[in-house]
């Protein structure tokens, strides 16, 4: 028995040691393919620094072009804001310079213009271009009518010139 014994004991020691080789050999690849791994991880870290700081750089560069758009758009601002101050002063100007007109026509004294002075004929009338537009001018006989045309074209003129402004502004 004791020749079984030391055999059994033979066999499972042998097998044992078989087992433990294959999982030696198991181990020996996986540590392998961890080494490998870890240098694929160690690439990957480094990709991602370098990533994180180009990144940085970008967004610096963003910042800075925002603030360059923050600061020209501002000076387009203030300067849009200035226009349009002009513009309601202008506007502010014509306004009382029609009503000064209108103040004038209306304290006309209807003596010194009488009727068959101020008549106006359709031949009278005459249109002249302006900014390409037919725009009827009208010439009365008398010397009152003849001041009233001469502000009505006056303001006319100034009305057009302030339009071409804000046409050429506007383009």
């Amino acid at each position: 028995m004791s020749l079984l014994v030391t055999l059994a004991a033979d066999v499972l020691v042998a097998i044992l040691l078989v087992a433990s080789i294959v999982s030696s050999v198991r181990l020996s690849r996986r540590i392998t393919r961890m080494k490998a791994d870890e240098a694929g991880l160690r690439q990957t870290i480094g990709d991602l620094v370098v990533a994180s700081s180009t990144a940085e750089r970008a967004i610096i560069g963003l910042r800075a072009t925002l603030d360059e758009c923050d600061r020209t758009l501002a000076d387009r601002l203030g300067t849009a804001e200035r226009y349009a101050a002009d513009l309601s002063a202008h506007v502010q100007a014509g306004e009382t310079v029609i009503a000064r007109i209108s103040a004038i026509v209306s304290h006309a004294q209807p003596s010194r213009i009488a009727p068959s002075s101020v008549e106006l004929r359709p031949s009278e009338f005459r249109t002249a271009p302006v900014h390409g537009e037919e725009m009827p001018r009208i010439v009365a006989s008398s010397p009152n009518g003849e001041r009233l045309g001469v502000a009505a074209a006056a303001a006319l003129a100034m009305s057009e010139r302030a339009l071409g402004r804000l046409r050429s502004r506007a383009a």
